[in-house]
This record gives structure tokens, C-alpha cells and sequence, in this order.
């Protein structure tokens, strides 16, 4: 379907964003994140609008934006745009939501057909996220943005934050009703 091309996609253009950040080509990372960031907004949009949603979209939608984003903050790190602290709090959010996610699907508390939700505060926080790479680009590119910068990196420290804990609770939620039902 297009919605999981799409997302193949995105995952494709992460070596030449990678590749673009590691070389200090600012300009032709943002465009390629730009039309990275398009292609996440498109596959989510094609797959309500057409009822295109499936089981490996819910997956592969996530994942997508996980390896784009790691990727990329990663890179930022190397290239020192991005400080340490914030992203190894963004690495910890994220790890509590692949774990929390393996114990789920893989452990007794599912179906085979549920599909992965992503809760709105976890919607809001890939949106800062994918803000802050185009911010932290932006201001390679442009003079004068920079006194923002701590700001920013407060903003989505504390929605990354939020998010995790949002993830853990329902985790917990979801482990205490499993096991409620035994």
C-alpha cells in the first residue's frame, strides 16, 4: 500500500540526511527532512482519508519516524548542534516506548490485529521534534535565531519527557488490566 511505501521512504532518506548533517550540508539536509517530514504527514493522511490503515502501517509508520528522528538527532550530537542531555532524553523516551510496545505485542496482552496508536501527546511531541531538527538546521543556515535556542531545547525537553511518562503509564495500564483479567 502507499502509506507503508511512504514510510519506506522515509526511512531511505535518512542515510542522505545523515550523510547531508555529517558533512555540514545544512541546507540539502533540510530539504531532504522537509520532504521526509512531507512524506510522514502524506502516508498518515492517505491512510485515513482511503482506510488504508493496517497492522504493518501502525508498525512501520512509527518506526519510520523513529530511525529519522534517532538518526538525525544523532547526527546533530556529532556535528555538535545538539546538546548530550537532550539527546539521550529523547533516547530514554524512546526506548521506554519500543519496550513497552515488544512487552505488548510480544508478550500475551494483544491480539494479532490490534494496531498501534500513538497517544496524542506522543503526536504533539514528534511534531516538536521534527520542529527542532528544522530549527537547529534553520539556524546553521540563518543568522540570528540562536538566542532561541535553550527555549527550544526547554519546550521539547519537557514534552519528550511528558511523553515518556504518558508511555509508561500506559504500559503499566495496560499490564495491570492483562493481569487483572487472569
Amino acid at each position: 500500500m502507499l502509506p507503508n511505501a511512504l514510510s519506506i521512504i522515509r526511512i531511505i532518506l535518512t542515510v542522505p540526511i545523515v550523510i547531508a548533517l555529517l558533512k555540514g550540508q545544512y541546507l540539502l539536509a533540510t530539504l531532504l527532512f522537509l520532504l521526509a517530514g512531507a512524506t510522514d504527514a502524506l502516508d498518515g493522511w492517505i491512510a485515513k482519508q482511503f482506510s488504508f490503515q493496517s497492522r504493518l502501517g501502525s508498525i512501520l509508520d512509527p518506526m519510520a519516524d523513529k530511525i529519522l528522528l534517532t538518526c538525525t538527532f544523532v547526527s546533530l550530537y556529532w556535528v555538535g548542534i545538539l546538546p548530550l542531555w537532550l539527546l539521550l532524553l529523547i533516547c530514554v523516551r524512546d526506548v521506554i516506548i519500543v519496550a513497552g510496545a515488544l512487552g505488548y505485542f510480544l508478550g500475551e496482552m494483544s491480539g494479532a490485529s490490534d494496531l498501534l496508536e500513538p497517544t496524542l501527546i506522543s503526536k504533539f511531541n514528534t511534531v516538536l521534534q521534527i520542529a527542532l531538527v528544522l530549527f537547529l538546521l534553520l539556524i546553521q543556515l540563518i543568522v540570528g535565531f540562536a538566542g532561541w535556542l535553550e527555549i527550544v531545547f526547554i519546550i521539547v525537553a519537557t514534552s519528550t519527557a511528558l511523553s515518556g511518562a504518558d508511555y509508561m503509564w500506559l504500559w503499566i495500564k495496560k499490564f495491570i488490566l492483562q493481569e487483572s483479567k487472569k
